[in-house]
């Protein structure tokens, strides 16, 4: 995909070597090493082919982890929504979402933490650590590491409700054994948590203790005997009711999509009105200027609340570099998705207020995760979790109209921090070989992973990065304004040499992007 007609070309100034920081994963002083350069302007394609090959960009510093010396690798992960099946963890949060929304309901008992949920990444929230090599603003000063969804600790899975909706004519008492079974009390049943009492026997007051799998026995054989009753009362009706096509029964057993559930129709008396808006990261689109202020109070009331930052550090000028800032040229091409390409903020509105905000970028192939910050009051609806299956249904919507945008990108996966690996949960997804640039099956990455947190996971050792330099000429430079291939500027470079600089900075890039890509030199 070329740039669009009158897009300014991407412009980088690269950062000599490489840097050692703060580790937000293992807090190792100085364990985190990366390269970066700062983004004057960027084409979303040289991006995307940029975070192919495992760089990443926080506001417009774009930075790429030394995998095999950095203290935690972090590998470019992506989901493929095309092949996506929500999990019962999933499908749990989004039942939690409806039934808030439907009929105002809070979850009962103790709010059970879910994965990626009210944590985000601890990298860069530590500190502002990085130093850019050259004499920039206070304005431009980048961030340490990539910030992504949250993290929670994990829990453990109760068991799901079984299948559709229960017959509105079920009996009271069966109604106390689904509730019974599902560990849900009914209205009528109070359900005591029983403790043993060593030395005692059975307490015959007391159902007796049942296994999970002959409750769901029961139940099964509870709906079949129910289904059989309901056949025989209805009589001549059921053997004149048309029969099923073979793929309309194929959809009927299929298993509810992530859709189902995000754009179920709430019924016109629903509790609460829940709106995602998709609003264009630019202070000259009248929407995303008149919510900045109610976005700004957000993030500083997320920030102080989730990651204990001071309202010093959770300023405008903070907010704007690091969230509002980026460095994507916006194209909408004709054969694009509507909302065109580059930096947005999906705002979730409830009720007429802003409770989540996810800083998304739209590339040619695919949705990039960038940020999310939420209102901590909303803590119990499992923000994190459900703005990730959100992303996922909306990478999907763009796919209709974009047939190559079919990717959804999660930014790093830490596997030498347990409590990254969340981001695995989320399947099918590929881990990104940080040799070769190969994407690779994450169920074929874990085992090695287990052994070595450093890990090559293209099986062909004949492989090699498809993109590494040949031609280092053909590099370009901006150097004095002038445009020109690297060749050129060696000629007219006056003092010593930068070309291990400018080799280390191609090798990163790769050549295809060295080619398209203007060098800042001074």
């Amino acid at each position: 995909m070329a740039a669009a007609p009158g897009t300014s070309p991407t412009i980088v100034e690269y950062f000599e070597g490489e840097d050692f920081y703060h580790c937000g994963y293992c807090k190792n002083e100085t364990g985190s090493r990366s390269n970066g350069m700062w983004a004057h302007s960027m084409t979303v394609q040289d991006y995307q082919d940029l975070i192919d090959r495992g760089w990443r960009r926080s506001g417009k510093y774009v930075y790429k982890p030394v995998m095999n010396q950095t203290c935690c690798p972090q590998y470019t992960i992506r989901c493929r929504p095309l092949h996506f099946q929500p999990s019962k963890s999933h499908k749990k949060v989004l039942k939690k979402m409806l039934k808030f929304l439907s009929k105002g309901e809070f979850p009962k008992g103790n709010i059970t933490e879910e994965p990626m949920d009210s944590q985000m990444d601890d990298a860069a929230v530590d500190d502002f650590a990085l130093k850019s090599k050259l004499d920039i603003q206070s304005d431009h000063r980048p961030f340490d590491e990539d910030h992504n969804k949250v993290v929670e600790s994990e829990v453990k899975e109760k068991e799901e409700d079984l299948g559709a909706k229960e017959t509105k004519e079920l009996s009271q008492s069966y109604t106390k054994k689904e509730k019974l079974g599902s560990g849900e009390p009914s209205s009528s049943v109070k359900v005591v948590p029983t403790v043993p009492n060593p030395g005692k026997g059975a307490d015959l007051s007391k159902p007796p203790c049942r296994k999970a799998k002959d409750i769901r026995k029961e139940r099964k054989r509870q709906k079949l005997i129910l289904k059989s009753q309901t056949d025989k009362l209805e009589g001549v009706q059921v053997q004149h009711e048309p029969q099923l096509l073979p793929s309309e029964k194929s959809k009927l057993n299929q298993p509810k999509s992530i859709e189902d559930f995000i754009f179920d129709t709430l019924p016109e008396d629903a509790a609460h009105r829940l709106e995602v808006r998709l609003v264009p990261v630019s202070f000259e689109d009248p929407e995303f200027k008149s919510s900045f202020r109610q976005s700004l109070s957000l993030y500083a009331k997320y920030q102080m609340a989730i990651h204990k930052d001071t309202a010093a550090v959770c300023g405008e000028s903070e907010f704007t570099r690091f969230l509002c800032s980026s460095p994507l040229e916006a194209e909408n091409p004709p054969n694009g998705p509507d909302c065109g390409y580059g930096s947005f903020h999906q705002q979730y509105w409830l009720d007429g207020k802003i409770i989540a905000v996810g800083v998304i970028d739209i590339l040619p192939y695919c949705v990039s995760s960038v940020y999310l910050y939420y209102d901590p009051d909303y803590s119990f609806l499992s923000l994190g979790v459900y703005s990730a299956l959100w992303e996922i249904a909306f990478t999907r919507q763009l796919h209709e109209k974009t047939s190559q945008l079919s990717y959804y990108y999660m930014g790093f996966y830490i596997h030498s921090c347990p409590k990254m690996r969340y981001k695995g949960q989320y399947k099918p997804s590929d881990l990104l070989c940080p040799e070769t640039y190969v994407w690779v099956p994450i169920e074929q990455c874990l085992p090695a992973l287990e052994n070595s947190k450093y890990c090559r996971f293209n099986q062909d050792t004949k492989a090699v990065d498809e993109e590494q330099i040949k031609e280092l000429d053909r590099l370009r430079v901006l150097y004095k304004r002038t445009i020109m291939p690297y060749n050129i500027y060696k000629k007219r470079q006056k003092g010593p040499s930068d070309e291990a600089v400018v080799q280390q900075y191609a090798d990163l890039v790769g050549q295809t992007c060295s080619e398209r890509m203007l060098l800042f030199r001074s």
